[in-house]
Parts: C-alpha cells; sequence; structure tokens
C-alpha cells in the first residue's frame, strides 16, 4: 500500500493545519490513530503541531538529514548502493559537514566540501578488524560524494524540509574514463605472478576471483558475490539477479564454466568466493590484486582493468561494439533488455573465443593481437 497517514486540524487562530503522521506501511492504522489523537489533543491546547515539525525541519543538521535518508531510502535503492552511499557518508560528508545546518547549507560549502574530500582531508587508514579497505581522497571520490550529497538534499526538498537544492549547481569533477588495458605481455607476466604467487601462499580465492574476473569480463562486485545458484554451468552463463543495469543473463566461455567448476565448494557456504571467516564473500582482492601486479611488474593498472582487456580482447578479435556490450552486459541500445533472459548463440560462441584467448595469454601460449 501507498500513500501516508495524515491529521487535519484548527489552531487557535482559526487556520486550518494539515500535518502528515507517516507513511502508510510504516505506521500501523493503530499507531497512526494513537499519534493523531496527540497532535490533536497539542492543537487544543493551543499547540501547532505542523509549525512546529517545520521548525524542527529548518534546524536539521546534515548529519540528521542523512540519518533520515539513509533509513528511507532502504526502500528504493539497491541493497549494494544502499551500502556503498551509507559508508561514503560516514567516511566523507558527515565529517566534513554533519554539523551544518541544511537549511543554511551554499553551494560554497559543498564546493568546499568537494574540494576538501579531493585533497584527502577524510582519507585515512581503517584498522585491520573489519572486513573493506581504507578511506581515500581524490577527485573521483569527491565526485562521488557530491553526486550522494545532492541526491541527499534532493530528498530533502521532496519532503519540504529546503526549497532548493544547491548542490544541483556545484559543478562536479570531471570522471576520468579509463582506457587501461593489458597487453599479451602483461597477461603473461600476471598469469606467471598467479602461479608463482600461490606456490609462495598468496591468498587462493583472491588468485581464483582474479583469473574468472580475467576469464569473463565481469565487475568486480558481480564476481565477488556471485552465489553459486546464479551459476548455470549447463547453459553457459551466469543467471544474476541483480546489476548495475538490473537482473540478466550473462554469458561465459566454456574455459570459464571449467573453472568455476574446478573450484572447491562447501555446500554450506553460498558464495563462489567466500570469506576465510564469517558468512559473508571474500572483500580482500584489492591487496591481492596489488601483490600480483608488483610481482610481475605491472604498473598503473586497476582491477577494473581486467575488464577493459576482456573488451579489448573482443575488440582485437573482430567483434562489434554491440556484441562486447552484450558480453559485458552493457546497457547500450537495448542490447541488455535483448539478452536478459536468454544465452543468445552468437553472443556463447563470442564468449567461448574471447575467454580462451584470454586463459591462452594467461598461460603464456598466445594472444589475439
Amino acid at each position: 500500500k501507498s500513500g501516508s497517514w495524515i491529521v487535519m486540524y484548527r489552531t487557535q487562530e482559526g487556520r486550518l493545519r494539515k500535518l502528515t503522521l507517516g507513511r502508510v506501511g510504516k505506521l500501523t492504522p493503530d499507531e497512526a490513530r494513537k499519534e493523531a489523537r496527540q497532535k490533536l489533543a497539542e492543537a487544543d491546547k493551543g499547540g501547532d503541531p505542523a509549525a512546529d515539525k517545520a521548525a524542527a525541519r529548518k534546524a536539521m543538521t546534515v548529519g540528521e538529514l542523512c540519518d533520515f535518508y539513509v533509513k528511507e531510502s532502504k526502500t528504493w535503492l539497491k541493497p549494494s548502493t544502499h551500502t556503498n552511499n551509507t559508508s561514503c557518508i560516514e567516511c566523507h560528508i558527515r565529517p566534513l559537514i554533519g554539523g551544518r545546518t541544511v537549511a543554511r547549507l551554499t553551494l560554497t560549502d559543498l564546493a568546499k566540501m568537494q574540494a576538501d574530500i579531493a585533497a584527502g582531508k577524510t582519507a585515512k587508514m581503517k584498522k585491520r578488524t573489519g572486513r573493506g579497505g581504507n578511506t581515500t581522497g581524490g577527485k573521483g571520490v569527491a565526485s562521488r560524494s557530491l553526486a550522494i550529497m545532492s541526491a541527499i538534499l534532493e530528498f530533502a526538498r521532496r519532503n519540504g524540509i529546503i526549497e532548493n537544492n544547491p548542490a544541483r549547481l556545484v559543478k562536479k569533477y570531471p570522471t576520468r574514463k579509463r582506457t587501461r588495458y593489458f597487453s599479451f605481455d602483461e597477461f603473461a607476466a600476471l598469469g606467471a605472478a598467479m602461479r608463482e604467487a600461490e606456490e609462495a601462499g598468496e591468498n587462493s580465492t583472491g588468485i581464483a576471483a582474479i583469473k574468472a574476473l580475467a576469464l569473463t569480463g565481469c565487475r568486480r562486485g558481480e564476481i565477488l558475490s556471485l552465489p553459486w545458484d546464479w551459476l548455470d554451468a549447463k547453459n553457459s552463463c551466469i543467471r544474476f539477479g541483480d546489476t548495475k543495469t538490473g537482473a540478466q543473463t550473462r554469458p561465459i566461455g566454456k574455459c570459464a564454466v571449467e573453472f568455476f567448476q574446478s573450484l572447491p565448494r562447501n555446500e554450506n557456504v553460498q558464495w563462489v568466493f567466500p570469506a576465510k571467516t564469517g558468512e559473508g564473500y571474500f572483500v580482500g582482492l584489492p591487496r591481492v590484486f596489488q601483490r600480483l601486479c608488483a610481482r610481475a611488474g605491472i604498473k598503473d593498472a586497476s582491477i577494473h582493468t581486467l575488464r577493459h582487456s576482456f573488451a579489448s580482447a573482443a575488440a582485437g578479435l573482430g567483434y562489434s561494439e554491440l556484441t562486447i556490450a552484450g558480453l559485458l552486459g552493457h546497457s547500450l541500445s537495448g542490447v541488455t533488455a535483448r539478452y536478459a533472459h536468454m544465452t543468445d548463440k552468437a553472443l556463447l560462441a563470442s564468449a567461448d573465443i574471447v575467454s580462451q584467448r584470454i586463459l591462452e595469454a594467461l598461460n603464456g601460449k598466445g594472444y589475439a593481437e
């Protein structure tokens, strides 16, 4: 059910007021009636609950608004997006402007927040007692933080807390497009480093996840949070329940399927790449990747470089932009919708060839130029 519970009353001056008590579903009918009786009693004693609520909203701090947004946004944001937004709020937004009054927030305040994050003023080392990595700065993080703050302020505008959203006028730092991809020599060096590192005792789950990313072209989050139930080995695909562009079926090559099937599986664990302790999935991939790149002598690469390399390999083999988009799960010209519930034979064939060439490159046996 949608809608809100409201109560209407008149002030002592005779003005008709309407006060929203809460959303249907959040408040039961009995709770709404009890709340309405309390507000009517306040009005009978000369109070003005609607005016009091408006005054409280005008005095609301950014930190209080963030708490309100985090609570309410669970109903429309994807869990992964909600988690990422909450982390950004706690690491960057709250430390810088959490104590400021929302109604007095200016364009200058928000521009300074972005600049401070970019300069690393909120960067800090994470104590190694929990999951996740360090809090970093940089223009990318700053731009993302400003975008989240803009969404929060737009939420505030829709809820009558502010009249205008000043963040909409702040110029975000441009996002740098990543074009880095691995050459044949780098793939061969990475493959050799993976074999050497495993013999030296490197985290085997991390190495396996990196190989899976190389062979599929999937995003980091898609692979790390992959449950066994989504892997359809018989039809050579992964049936994602959720991705950046929604639920979809992603074709994967035969050698990728064989690799997944070779991995150890605990029937009591849902994740393909589980954490060493606890019930979650593996999250230490950046550190493993950095160590492998150092061992291989590879510079200026990120985990996302593996996805770019998969696309580059496909392009080098002569596949079209639409085919590559289908292999990567991009929402491009209806490609995602077309392949949402089936594995197209042409895509399966291309996934076979691309993943096989990348496997050969990792094994130092050749790579399509």
